[in-house]
């Protein structure tokens, strides 16, 4: 029995051995990316078809054990690198494949980003989020551009009234006139208000290659004062490889979208051409919301030699959606459902709509980029864009109703009718207008990069705008008349004519801005320890054209200037290869918008009206693994002097709580809040297979004082003495205060993954109007707080080969559990008379795409 014992413990002992030895292939590396020779953390490297992989690590190191032997090939990819294979002989030793460089897969980008100011990881004091190309495809679906941002700390991100390209983000508490938006480097926020309107760039996430959100101060050289922080997009440019790619993605709701991108890779000659372009149709979630869109990319590179290269850029989305404009009673979506929209209807059996958005806003831009010698370089962007475009909406006259399909005021517009009464009347009761925005914006930047010695950069530049626009009503729509009569004021002279399609009313205004600024910025970087300073300068001109309330001659006005600076700091510090530290601090300045400069909508000159300013400081930590990262950081912001003008309607109480006969202006002025809050985010990567991610942020978003406002008539007269508004410690509303997300990507076997979202959002209060806040007894009441909520979402794609051309078959599930929820609201007096909009049920799409 002993005897068998030794026998089998033997066996025991040479299989095990066996094993230990076949174990014993190591393969070791270093990779780098090449044009930085900076490590590359979270690289693949897999041994090709075989689940055998492992990633780098903080310091862009690699090992990888195997049981198999013989001649075998590494793969080793990362988001943005070309992919590399290296064939080895495997003979149970080490082999260590020393350095490995991996080039961009894009011609151009390092140029990009020395414009864009992307933040580093481990460097650059900011805290930042950053979006991938494979996120972008896998994770947007049918979903808006902005929804892809929801699972970032400190975002809260709706569908807004559901329409095509009509989503509403907030970072921090802030809105979109709040976030600057910065395409390859460029603003792209309107002049006048400072607002993002995404339907001007409904196909942006065709031709996006890359996004960082950078919260707070963010890492941008240009003065762009946001309180917010910085949604930063790179868009493609020229791939180094020659290829392309064709997908069709279809969805709920008859949303089709057809693809194609094609690419000559860089040529011996040194050129390089990019073309890409889609199409984009459906009949929306939401009732009345249908649209078509379409978008287009093209880049052409000229490498001219190794001090110079030029790069052209064009893109744009052409687009058209209804739009569900008004919010309802919760009661009126309990008995109609969330897809339910007031503004559409028939006419003459075919969907119309009342209310919709039509915009073409293309962005062309020439690049160079020049290598003085090599310590110093110039990057120059010079750029153009056009938008052209506007919104629908009815009009009725003679405080008529809307006729309704059946005479059920919850059902479609009955348009047929109307059309019929206009043609029988000839003159149109029923009409649709367009408020027209059309503008021209030119602009150039040119940074100077210039490595002093070896710890120390300076970058500097100026960034010059010139924009100019113009909003006038338009007459769209007769609905079978023929014509209407209106009453107008062109140059100060009312006067009543027939109108036809086509023809202006109502206002008729141009703005005109005129924009320049000098920034600079000195970095340090040395062993563990990076710092920066950065300075700025802006000024900025407003001019107002007012075609009707001025006689001609009179009615241009002059300039209105503001000076502004920016100054920030920032340093970080690594403790170790794990742990990093960082803090950041600024001080900026911000112009007046336009319409707190012109006092209610003429050229009346708001004198009190002065420059707002924003005062930021964050800490933050950070720790890195080969498999784990985390970030957490804490910021405080103030803003102060805030300067709005804000309308009361007709029918709305007045500054004495009467209800108001006719419209009225605030000129409400020195508003302060404070945003404040701690954000953190995970990343936890226990195989090459598995990622896991998590993120929370809990925020205090809230006014900081009461402000008094004074109140006029439509004719300029004063109403009254001044009003106080009180505001202090009110919450900032329609922008959740608490959020968190949970997200897993599992490649399951050899390039089939499956992931899910799921994204939580709290302590989310109704948006409320401050001047409507005059009653003293309402001091210190919060707005109605929105009920919680969460949502699922689901993803999956497979990628095999269709002969020699790769092929990937995806699928994603929005809102997996229909969960219903508010997603926007204004303040009431109770839930019975609050009015909403409802987030979207569940939406799908399915999508093929061949890679060649």
């Amino acid at each position: 029995m002993q005897h068998k014992f030794y026998v089998l413990f033997g066996m025991l002992l040479v299989l095990f051995s066996t094993t230990f030895a076949q174990a014993q292939s190591l393969l070791k590396g270093h990779i780098l990316e090449e044009s930085t020779n900076e490590p590359i953390i979270g690289a693949n490297v897999i041994i090709k078809k075989t689940t055998d992989g492992t990633i780098t690590n903080i310091d862009g190191d690699f090992e990888l054990k195997t049981k198999l032997d013989g001649k075998q090939t590494i793969v080793v990819s990362f988001v943005g690198m070309l992919s590399k294979e290296i064939d080895v002989e495997l003979n149970n030793s080490t082999i260590d494949l020393g350095e490995i460089m991996m080039k961009s897969d894009a011609v151009g980008l390092d140029e990009v980003k020395i414009i864009a100011s992307v933040a580093q990881d481990r460097k650059t004091p900011v805290a930042v989020s950053t979006v991938t190309p494979k996120e972008l495809e896998s994770k947007l679906g049918n979903s808006e551009f902005p929804s892809v941002l929801k699972s970032t700390p400190g975002v809260y991100t709706t569908n807004d009234g559901g329409g095509f390209g009509d989503s509403r983000i907030t970072l921090r508490g802030f809105g979109n006139d709040n976030i600057a938006v910065m395409i390859n480097g460029i603003p792209v926020n309107d002049m006048e208000n400072s607002a993002v309107y995404w339907s001007n760039w409904a196909g942006l996430s065709d031709v996006t290659r890359t996004m960082q959100v950078q919260r707070g101060m963010g890492a941008s050289k240009l003065a762009v004062p946001t309180a917010g922080g910085t949604i930063n997009i790179l868009t493609k440019t020229t791939d180094a490889e020659a290829g392309g790619s064709i997908g069709y993605v279809m969805g709920n709701d008859g949303y089709q979208k057809l693809a194609m991108t094609t690419s000559t890779g860089l040529m011996s000659n040194g050129w390089a051409i990019t073309l890409s372009g889609s199409k984009t149709v459906g009949n929306g979630y939401i009732d009345g919301t249908a649209f078509e869109g379409y978008s287009y990319f093209a880049n052409i590179s000229k490498i001219i030699n190794k001090n110079h290269t030029v790069a052209f850029n064009a893109f744009g989305a052409k687009q058209w959606h209804g739009q569900n404009r008004s919010k309802q009673l919760v009661s009126t979506y309990e008995d109609n459902g969330r897809r339910y929209n007031q503004d559409w209807g028939y006419l003459n059996g075919e969907e119309y709509n009342g209310r919709a958005n039509f915009y073409s806003k293309p962005q062309l831009s020439l690049n160079h980029y020049w290598t003085l010698n090599e310590k110093m370089n110039i990057a120059t962007s010079l750029y153009a864009s056009f938008g052209n475009g506007g919104g629908q909406s009815l009009n009725i006259t003679d405080n008529r109703e809307l006729y309704h399909l059946g005479g059920n005021v919850n059902n479609p517009i009955d348009f047929t009718r109307h059309y019929q009464e206009n043609g029988e009347n000839g003159e149109s009761s029923l009409y649709r207008i367009a408020s027209m925005n059309n503008h021209s914006w030119y602009g150039g930047i040119t940074t100077l990069s210039w490595e002093i010695n070896e710890y120390l950069n300076f970058t500097g530049g100026a960034d010059v705008r010139y924009y100019y626009g113009e909003h006038y009503q338009r007459l769209d729509d007769l609905i079978g008349g023929e014509y209407i009569t209106v009453s107008r004021n062109i140059f100060g002279q009312r006067t009543e004519h027939i109108a036809h399609v086509g023809d202006k009313m109502g206002y008729d205004n141009d703005g005109e801005v005129i924009w320049g600024s000098l920034f600079s910025q000195l970095e340090y970087s040395k062993d563990n320890l990076s710092a920066f300073v950065n300075a700025a300068a802006a000024s900025v001109n407003y001019r107002r054209y007012d075609y009707g309330n001025y006689e001609e001659g009179e009615h241009i006005s002059d300039f209105q200037g503001s000076n502004t600076f920016s100054i920030k700091s920032g340093v970080n510090y690594n403790l170790d290869q794990h742990h990093n530290v960082f803090f950041n601090t600024g001080y900026f300045q911000r112009p007046p918008m336009m319409n707190a400069v012109f006092m209610n909508h003429t050229n009346r000159v708001n004198d009190e009206a002065i420059n707002e300013g924003i005062f930021s400081a964050e800490i933050g930590y950070g720790y890195r693994s080969k498999t784990f990262a985390a970030n957490v950081n804490a910021y405080y912001t103030k803003w102060m002097n805030k300067s709005m003008v804000r309308t009361q309607r007709a029918g709305q109480p007045g500054p004495g709580g009467e209800p108001l006969p006719e419209d009225i202006y605030a000129n409400i002025l020195g508003m302060n809040a404070v945003h404040m809050g701690v954000e953190a985010d995970v990343t936890w990567k226990p195989t090459h297979r598995i990622t896991v991610t998590g993120m929370g942020s809990v925020g205090d978003w809230r006014w900081a004082n009461n402000v008094d406002a004074t109140f006029f008539d439509q004719n300029q007269n004063q109403i009254g003495d001044q009003e106080t508004l009180y505001i202090k410690d009110l919450k900032v509303g329609n922008a959740a205060q608490l959020t968190a997300a949970m997200g897993i990507d599992y490649e399951i076997f050899n390039d089939f993954k499956l992931g899910a979202d799921y994204v939580f959002n709290g302590n989310n209060y109704t948006y409320f109007d401050p001047a409507q806040r005059t009653d003293a007894a309402m001091e210190g009441v919060q707005a109605l707080k929105l009920p919680t909520f969460g949502l699922l979402d689901m993803r999956a794609n497979y990628r095999f080969k269709i002969g020699k051309v790769d092929a990937i078959v995806s699928g994603n599930i929005n809102n997996v559990l229909d969960a219903e929820y508010i997603a926007d609201a204004t303040d009431a007096a109770d839930w019975m008379s609050m009015y909403a909009y409802m987030g979207m049920g569940r939406t799908y799409t399915i999508g093929f795409k061949v890679e060649f």
